[in-house]
Formats: C-alpha cells, sequence, structure tokens
C-alpha cells in the first residue's frame, strides 16, 4: 500500500522508516556509489530530511520499505536550487505551485509495479494538494524507468554525458499518463484515492494540508 507520511510522523511507523533509510544506503551508497552520509544506523539520511518533508512510501505486507520519494516546496530550502542550478543555466524554480521531488529509492528486487505505484501518488500529491509541477534531479538510469512508467519529464537542463549525465525535469500528471500509470502498477483510480484521503482527508479538507506545507 501507499503511505503519506511527514517526517515527523515516521516516528509513528519505525519499521517503515528505518527501513526506508537503510535502502536508501543500499541504493545510492552501496549500488550507485554516491557521496552520501550513513550514520552508525546505516540510516542514510540528509539536511533536507531535516525539513519535514512529504514522503511516499510504498509499504510491504510486512510493514518494510518497498520504495519511495521525497517532495519538499520550493518556496524553501531544496536541492535544486541549493545544488544544481548550474545545471539550469544559473537559475531557481521558486514556486507554491511547484514541489521539488528526491531520493527516488527502490528497494533491491522490487517489481517494476511499485515505481509505477510511486508515480501515481505523486498524481495524487499534485491533485489533491494543488501542485502544477513538481521538479527534480535525475541521473541516466532513471531515464528508462520514466519512460516504462508513461512519467517522462521536461529536461530544463542536463550536464555529463552517457551514463555520467545529471539533468533537472519538470514534471505534470495529464489524466492520459495517470491512465498509463495505473495500467503499469494494477492500482485502480478508487484505490489510490483512500490511500491519499486517509493520510489528508476528503478533497475539501486538502486546500489547508497544502497551505500548512508550504507554510
Amino acid at each position: 500500500m501507499l503511505r503519506y507520511l511527514y517526517a515527523d510522523q515516521l516516528k509513528n511507523f519505525p519499521k517503515l522508516r528505518d527501513s526506508m533509510f537503510r535502502d536508501r544506503t543500499d541504493q545510492f551508497h552501496n549500488r550507485l556509489g554516491w557521496d552520501v552520509s550513513v550514520d552508525e544506523n546505516g540510516f542514510e539520511t540528509d539536511e533536507y530530511d531535516t525539513e519535514n518533508p512529504l514522503y511516499v512510501i510504498w509499504e510491504m505486507p510486512d510493514g518494510t520499505h518497498g520504495g519511495s520519494m521525497r517532495f519538499l516546496p520550493t518556496t524553501g530550502k531544496v536541492m535544486v536550487n541549493d545544488h544544481f542550478a548550474h545545471v539550469m543555466g544559473g537559475g531557481a524554480v521558486v514556486s507554491p505551485l511547484i514541489w521539488e521531488c528526491t531520493r527516488f529509492c527502490l528497494k533491491q528486487g522490487a517489481l517494476a509495479q511499485v515505481a509505477a505505484a510511486l508515480m501515481l501518488a505523486g498524481g495524487e500529491i499534485m491533485q489533491g494538494l494543488g501542485i502544477v509541477q513538481f521538479v527534480g534531479v535525475f541521473d541516466a538510469r532513471m531515464v528508462r524507468i520514466y519512460r516504462m512508467t508513461g512519467a517522462s519529464p521536461e529536461v530544463l537542463g542536463s550536464v555529463g554525458e552517457g551514463r555520467d549525465q545529471i539533468s533537472v525535469g519538470l514534471w505534470d500528471f495529464t489524466p492520459q499518463a495517470k491512465e498509463q500509470v495505473m495500467r503499469k502498477c494494477g492500482i485502480t483510480a478508487q484505490q489510490s484515492r483512500a490511500w491519499f484521503d486517509a493520510a489528508f482527508g476528503h478533497a475539501a479538507d486538502n486546500t489547508n494540508a497544502a497551505l500548512k506545507a508550504i507554510a
């Protein structure tokens, strides 16, 4: 199932939290060799995890992490502006209607449907919280995943070549994209919405949630 949790809510789901940060270590540090910080618990975290981001997490039947993404409004501290402005030619993305998506992580051996489910969750966040677009940094390996799930971004800029290429992308979520992603993950619109509503309440309450998150 999909869970939508702010950082200050993770303490209520310690098994899910701990396995997410350890899977991030496995993906970003062990498998990809990124220069990331790993603490004594084996958790990969960074400065943006302290900004009370919103996490979307695919929870496995045993309560552990299967995949996740992290979201922050671009009106505050975000990675794309702090560390990757040069990829966009020195520009910045700042808007209450655009949130940053980072730390796309899949548990090793996760099925392709998990990636598609996370993309579907991104669409629910857009619709439910009144967000128009997501911005994010991605590497060359993600191009195939985005294409496979039907969620390819508009590229704002790139640096590097081949497997070392880093890009900044901008995502929207059309009804056509939603249909394609739902087919990929096998989740109905009703089920997807129910998971979102379980976290944020019904659509009438979501504007207040969005304003709280941006404040």
